[in-house]
């Protein structure tokens, strides 16, 4: 243990796990969103009435980090709400190949914190010359980006100084659920964001203190999720990595059997994040198969029990689901890296802006 403590920069005297700007930005993610809902509420009403009057041939995302995180969740929203073709782009074939883009009658969604990485403005610039409408979601609302876009929708996060994105990671989250609900009329899906901020409230009390305890000497694990969940996977894979200097891998339920299952066996550490629809069942079947392996697994799902659940709200809509299973692991995550000796809000060699050209 010793070894590990030492990992903690001088510069930064031990903090407790609610001293940290992670936790902190963390837990205030749901009054960011109780007020983003409202303060966007008429900027999205508009926007969903012209995207129904002239719908997108498809949708394309553009984003880095925790952003194309939230960009991997937004695909799996705005295609089973919207029934509109969602697509991922790479930044380097504009900024690096130059490669024009065909994007006639298609909407572009450019998606970053801070809306100044060379990269992103580059891909945006050339989907608005190759036809798209340009919309971005972004949280510094004087940036370039912002004063590209043919539509702005803020995030409203804040400022936020921990280098580990977090309520500018669920705003964005909250705001592709407003946008689809806008968009689609969903009266259901309406009604799971005005819920969501007491939902994030109440799984904020969740204990995942089993992650703490369980991960604190370990070098490698994987994270799964699928559907609505996979995103989340690829963010809690990136925290770890980030924050607790953990090699962590995401991959889908439907695709860990294919190769990834390989690696594990006795003692190999699995975090499994499933919610309440159809996705539920094959992914606990995995969790249970990695078990039979002698695996150590955790499972976060909703009305989760047993000594490796951590538990989220029962009765929570599993489009929602991601955001209160996120928000928790930001919590347990704080702890974790202090544990295992690092500053959560100064993670090595890492800045807050990553201007990636």
């Amino acid at each position: 243990m010793h070894a590990v403590a030492s990992r903690f920069p001088p510069e930064h005297p031990m903090k407790s796990p609610h001293d940290t700007l992670m936790y902190q930005e963390a837990h205030a993610a749901a009054d960011v969103i109780a007020q983003q809902l409202i303060a966007n509420a008429d900027l999205l009403a508009d926007l969903g009435a012209r995207l129904r009057a002239r719908p997108p041939r498809c949708i394309v995302t553009c984003a880095r980090g925790s952003s194309d995180h939230a960009a991997a969740y937004a695909k799996y929203v705005f295609e089973t709400r919207l029934g509109v073709v969602t697509a991922s782009a790479s930044p380097s074939v504009s900024s690096i190949y130059e490669a024009p883009l065909r994007l006639e009658d298609g909407l572009f969604i450019a998606i970053s914190q801070s809306g100044k990485s060379p990269d992103l403005l580059r891909s945006a610039e050339a989907a608005r010359e190759g036809g798209a409408q340009l919309l971005a979601l972004v949280n510094v609302e004087d940036s370039p980006l912002a004063r590209m876009a043919d539509t702005v929708i803020p995030l409203r996060a804040g400022p936020e100084h921990s280098v580990a994105a977090t309520k500018s990671y669920l705003a964005t989250l909250a705001a592709v659920l407003q946008l689809t609900a806008c968009w689609s009329g969903d009266e259901a899906l309406h009604a799971a964001l005005q819920r969501l901020p007491g939902d994030l409230r109440q799984g904020w009390e969740a204990d995942w203190s089993a992650l703490d305890t369980g991960l604190r000497d370990v070098r490698n694990l994987f994270v799964v999720g699928r559907g609505y969940g996979f995103g989340a996977a690829l963010e809690a894979a990136l925290k770890f990595k980030e924050t607790c200097g953990l090699h962590a891998e995401a991959f889908s339920a439907a695709e860990v059997r294919h190769g990834p299952m390989a690696l594990v066996g006795a003692g190999f550490p699995v975090l499994v994040f499933a919610q309440d629809d159809g996705t539920r069942e094959h992914t606990l079947a995995v969790a249970r198969e990695f078990r039979e392996r002698g695996a150590q697994v955790w499972v976060a799902a909703p009305g989760a029990a047993g000594p490796d659940a951590l538990p989220l709200p029962p009765g929570v809509p599993a489009i929602t689901t991601p955001l209160l299973a996120v928000q928790s692991f930001y919590r347990a995550t704080s702890a974790l890296s202090l544990a295992r000796g690092y500053d959560p809000d100064v993670p090595p060699h890492l800045r807050k802006v990553t201007e990636t050209l």
